[in-house]
């Protein structure tokens, strides 16, 4: 089946895929957003508890997909792995960093003898929040804005010897990534989004009539920065330059409007932002003025939706999705940076198993999320991070 396909339309397809995995892990990223709201929405060590504990239940979902986004990218498209893994290491590095220290502060914050204390591993959690967020944001966001890094793609056909094909032009590597506005910009809907959809997950699955009140005051006080960064990220997004690829010659050049153009010209693609943006504005005004429940499943839906989309405008329709601004003709794109045919063919078949997996969490969620959170559970005490 896959066989018969072209190269350029399996790295299409994959590029689809990539693009669902980074759309489902911001999605997951209510996980974080619900740890920045710890000390916001809850009153006691007990509703803390609750709160820790409804999030713990999915924090594994969240670190897990993580690994297989990057993974996935290391497979389907590997010069953009030793590129931005390689030269902008230090951004992936703390990146990293927040993530293992959230899964040490689930495992170690209550265990008998925690010599560093809860308020230290909530504290961790805390980081995780918000530098997990930001920094995803600000290196996806540098898809659109370029990184300074240039390729010697005659290293690729190099056997032997040292192989180094990518070269990163600055001393910060990766860090520089804070600098620039419109990432920074992206960075931070992502942060303010997350802590709208922790908000909203509490609502869902807590028993608890105090944190549900302060959390749906949440909804709204993040729901409004939220909105007016992403509409200015979006503005600049979209009468910006981008970075297009000539379809003959594959050379890079800038094109005005370009993601502007890739909306127009992928209409399928800019009906699912809009519907997106429509359903998450409807989920948080479901919370904040009809005191729903369910609002974390439209927000949920129209942030899969959103970052899908983005991320299809960065990669398809003639763009380079990583962009170089130090040289325009290292950049990478869906073309250039992808594995063989026969691998990517080869990864197909097994990426059938995607809604068996899919399939297989929303059964664990429901299983997990059947009765809310109670103090009467916390008391218990049977597993309680």
């Amino acid at each position: 089946m896959f066989e018969t396909l072209s190269h350029l339309a399996l790295q299409q397809y994959w590029w689809v895929i990539i693009s669902l995995l980074g759309a489902i892990l911001v999605f997951l990223m209510f996980i974080q957003g619900g740890q920045t709201l710890l000390r916001q929405i809850t009153g006691s060590e007990t509703q803390r508890d609750m709160v820790i504990n409804t999030l713990g239940r999915k924090w594994e979902l969240g670190f897990t997909t993580l690994v297989v986004f990057g993974g996935a990218l290391f497979a389907s498209f590997p010069p953009f792995y030793a590129t931005s893994f390689g030269g902008a290491y230090w951004a992936w590095i703390l990146i990293l960093f927040s993530f293992i220290i959230q899964a040490i502060s689930y495992e170690f914050r209550k265990k008998p003898g925690n010599f560093l204390g809860q308020k230290t591993y909530e504290t961790f959690l805390f980081i995780n929040g918000l530098l997990g967020t930001i920094l995803i944001g600000a290196v996806v966001g540098s898809f659109f804005t370029g990184s300074e890094f240039s390729v010697d793609r005659l290293r690729m056909t190099v056997t032997t010897g040292p192989n180094t094909i990518t070269r990163w032009e600055n001393d910060t590597h990766g860090l520089e990534v804070l600098a620039n506005f419109q990432n920074i910009l992206l960075g931070l809907s992502i942060f303010f989004l997350a802590r709208i959809q922790g908000a909203l997950y509490v609502i869902k699955t807590v028993d608890e009539n105090n944190i549900l009140k302060k959390a749906r005051k949440q909804v709204l006080y993040n729901g409004l920065p939220f909105l007016v960064i992403f509409v200015v990220f979006l503005t600049l997004l979209l009468t910006g330059s981008g970075y297009a690829v000539d379809p003959q010659t594959q050379e890079v050049y800038m094109e005005s409007y370009k993601y502007l153009h890739n909306l127009l010209d992928m209409p399928i693609v800019g009906g699912l932002f809009l519907i997106g943006v429509l359903a998450v504005i409807t989920g948080m005004a479901l919370t904040v003025f009809k005191a729903s429940a369910n609002g974390i499943w439209p927000v949920g839906a129209g942030t899969v939706l959103v970052v899908f989309s983005l991320f299809l405008v960065a990669g398809l329709n003639n763009t380079a999705f990583y962009p170089s601004n130090f040289d325009l003709q290292s950049s990478l794109t869906i073309r250039n940076a992808s594995s063989s045919h026969y691998t990517l063919t080869a990864m197909s078949y097994v990426s059938l198993l995607v809604p068996v997996v899919i399939g297989y969490i929303w059964y664990v969620w429901r299983s997990m999320n059947k009765q809310k959170i109670s103090a009467e559970e916390m008391e218990k005490g049977e597993h309680n991070y």
